[in-house]
C-alpha cells in the first residue's frame, strides 16, 4: 500500500512538473492589439490589381504573449503613440519616411493604452521580437527598450548600418542600441523552453524576416505571418511583393511555413488582412 501511495505520489508530482513545464491553460495568453488601418495605394508592389483582392486595405496588428515564464511582445505597430492624440474617432496619420515615401495609416487607439487595459505595463514586457525591421512594425519599439530582444544578427546590423535599408523608420527603434540581444541563430528558437511559442525563420521579404508559432490550449496553435503575406490573395495566387529583398527566399520560407502548419495543425494569421483582423478578438480580451 504504501509503495502504491508513494508511486502515485511520484506520478501526480510528475504530471504537475510537465504541466508546469509546458504552461498550463490558464497560463498561456495572446492578446491582439489594433494598429489601424493601411491603405495600399498601388496594388502593384504587391503583384496584384484591386480587382484580385477583396479590399485594398491592410491591417496593422501587435500581439502579446503572457507564459508563465514571462511576456513577449511581437512587433509595434505603424504610428509611435508619441506622434498623434486620440479623439475617439479614427484620425489619419501622414508618415514621412527617411528616403522620401510617404504612407497613410488610420488609427483610433494608441498601443501602450491598449497594452495596459490588458494588465500590462511596458516595464513588464520581458521579450522582445519585431517580424522584421519594416516601419509599420516598429513604431513603439523604444517602448521596450528594456526587455530581451531577440533578433537575429543580419536583422540587427542592418537596422543600425550607417545606411538603413529602405522602408525603415529608425528614430522609433533607436533605444533597443542599448538593449539586452538575444541572438537568434537557429531556424527556430524556443522562447520560453517548453513549445507553446516559438520564433521560426522565414526570411526573403528582409534578410531576417521571422515568424511566430504560438500554440494555444483552448484555441490551438497558430501562425503569426509577420509579412510572409500581406493579403490572403498572396497565398491563393503566388505573388510575392516586388519590394521583398529576396523573392526566391520568400518562395522558399512560404513552401517551408505551409509544409509546418501542415504537420502541426496551425492556423496561419496574416497580420495585415484587413478583413481576417477584424473577426479577432482585441484586448483586453484574448485567445487561450
Amino acid at each position: 500500500m504504501r509503495f502504491a501511495a508513494a508511486l502515485a505520489a511520484a506520478c501526480l508530482l510528475s504530471a504537475l512538473s510537465l504541466t508546469a513545464q509546458r504552461g498550463s491553460p490558464d497560463g498561456l495568453r495572446l492578446y491582439v492589439f489594433d494598429g489601424g488601418m493601411l491603405a495600399s495605394a498601388d496594388m502593384s508592389r504587391y503583384r496584384l490589381t484591386a480587382s484580385e483582392v477583396a479590399t485594398t486595405n491592410m491591417s496593422v496588428t501587435c500581439f502579446l504573449v503572457r507564459h508563465p515564464r514571462g511576456t513577449l511582445m511581437w512587433d509595434a505597430g505603424a504610428v509611435p503613440d508619441a506622434a498623434w492624440t486620440p479623439t475617439g474617432r479614427p484620425e489619419l496619420q501622414h508618415l514621412a519616411l527617411p528616403e522620401g515615401q510617404t504612407r497613410e495609416v488610420t488609427i483610433t487607439s494608441r498601443l501602450l493604452p491598449q497594452l495596459m487595459a490588458a494588465g500590462v505595463t511596458p516595464a513588464a514586457v520581458t521579450h522582445l521580437a519585431l517580424s522584421h525591421y519594416h516601419w509599420d512594425h516598429t513604431a513603439n519599439a523604444n517602448a521596450f527598450a528594456a526587455a530581451t530582444w531577440l533578433v537575429r544578427p543580419v536583422e540587427r546590423d542592418a537596422m543600425f548600418a550607417p545606411r538603413p535599408p529602405e522602408l525603415t523608420q529608425p528614430s522609433t527603434y533607436a533605444s533597443l542600441r542599448g538593449s539586452r540581444v538575444m541572438t537568434i541563430t537557429t531556424d527556430d528558437y524556443d522562447v520560453f523552453g517548453d513549445g507553446t511559442v516559438v520564433i521560426k525563420t522565414a526570411a526573403g521579404h528582409t534578410p531576417g524576416h521571422q515568424v511566430l508559432f504560438v500554440r494555444l490550449p483552448r484555441t490551438g496553435p497558430v501562425v503569426l505571418s509577420g509579412d510572409l503575406y500581406h493579403y490572403p490573395e498572396e497565398r491563393t495566387l503566388a505573388r510575392i511583393p516586388t519590394f521583398d529583398a529576396d523573392q526566391a527566399q520568400t518562395a522558399a520560407a512560404r513552401q517551408a511555413i505551409d509544409a509546418f502548419l501542415k504537420r502541426s495543425g496551425a492556423r496561419l494569421w496574416i497580420q495585415h488582412d484587413f478583413t481576417g483582423t477584424a473577426t479577432l478578438r482585441k484586448a483586453p480580451e484574448y485567445y487561450d
